[in-house]
């Protein structure tokens, strides 16, 4: 696997900080209580399934927050729950984290959602959320206005589309699949479709409501096209090995919009490590703790780093050079 940092400027800046107390917090600044003793922090944490990209969030929060002294089980409690891709898990499990935490992280849109349903009051943190807008999560990224802010995992789409073109610079035809369900898919799908239409290509969308659609929707894609792109969607991440097993088969490029699922089965992308963007979200986890910082305060981030990844394996399998892959900095 041949990889590539580079970064760009994506951060939003965080705005003046509001007061917020969390109730296992005690003097300022410090996270202790008045007689100089460290209170436990209780954190929940609402993963909305399964799969190498949420999961490297969830680690790179923990991992962060207990590089800053947070140490599970002593000064901070982490409460972890998995949804496992059910809805129907998702109020239960969220109704459960709010009555027992002082602050939250939910990962991915879905969770996001559950989580401020269930609770208006204590601090929520999000990340894996592509538009938090659009899913009413905040009124603004500058300004989130409520007890809800986080990172965006919003990807470089025209980077991403010049680097499958660039793979198959004579494509007549690219497909598109993604989970119609997940708002954050069709919207960056839809911002795919009028990259590719401006370029001159024609552009065939396939969707997916669930994971045992995959393997038959895009089958039957893979016959009709030259290069596929895949946007950060929960369900095909979930699937990467099928996907990787169907684009060898067909000798079809794919170029994925996580870094994660381009290691389990695709190409090559321009995307995001997902780990650090869970370091970025502890990060302002550790501005509510430790600084009574309040969420609407604080602007949501978009990652500040991006990196090149190749799959030299596939890369092989389609008779590419991977040296061959690349992207031009502007």
């Amino acid at each position: 696997m041949r990889k590539l940092m580079t970064k760009k400027a994506m951060g939003m800046a965080v705005t003046g900080l509001v007061g917020l107390t969390l109730a296992a917090c005690g003097s300022e600044d410090t996270g202790e209580s008045a007689d100089g003793e460290q209170e436990t922090v209780n954190v929940g944490i609402l993963q909305f399934m399964e799969h190498n990209s949420l999961t490297a969030a969830k680690d790179g929060f923990i991992a962060e927050l207990e590089d800053a002294g947070y140490v599970d089980g002593e000064s901070i409690n982490f409460d972890v729950m998995n949804a496992q891709g059910d809805q129907s898990n998702l109020q239960s499990m969220s109704e459960q984290l709010s009555g027992n935490n002082d602050l939250m992280l939910s990962i991915a849109t879905p969770a996001a959602q559950a989580l401020a349903t269930a609770e208006q009051e204590k601090p929520l943190l999000f990340t894996a959320v592509t538009d938090p807008v659009d899913a009413g999560l905040v009124e603004s990224n500058d300004a989130p206005g409520a007890n809800s802010t986080g990172t965006s995992d919003m990807v470089p789409i025209e980077e991403q589309i010049k680097l499958l073109l660039s793979i198959v610079p004579d494509a007549e035809t690219i497909g598109i699949i993604y989970n119609s369900s997940e708002p954050n898919s069709e919207i960056q799908a839809n911002m795919a479709i009028e990259e590719l239409e401006a370029a001159g290509v024609t552009v065939q969308v396939s969707t997916v409501t669930t994971t045992n659609d995959v393997q038959q929707v895009l089958t039957s894609l893979a016959s009709d096209v030259d290069g596929l792109y895949i946007p950060t969607d929960n369900t095909l991440a979930s699937t990467a090995d099928t996907v990787g097993e169907i684009a060898m088969e067909y000798q079809l490029p794919v170029v994925a919009g996580s870094t994660d699922q381009v290691e389990a089965g695709g190409l090559a992308t321009y995307g995001i490590d997902y780990e650090a963007l869970g370091r970025q979200t502890a990060q302002m986890a550790l501005e509510i703790i430790e600084n009574d910082a309040s969420p609407e305060s604080l602007a949501v981030e978009t990652s500040d780093e991006f990196d090149l990844v190749v799959n030299e394996d596939m890369a092989e399998a389609l008779g590419i050079d991977p040296d061959s892959i690349s992207i031009s900095e502007e």
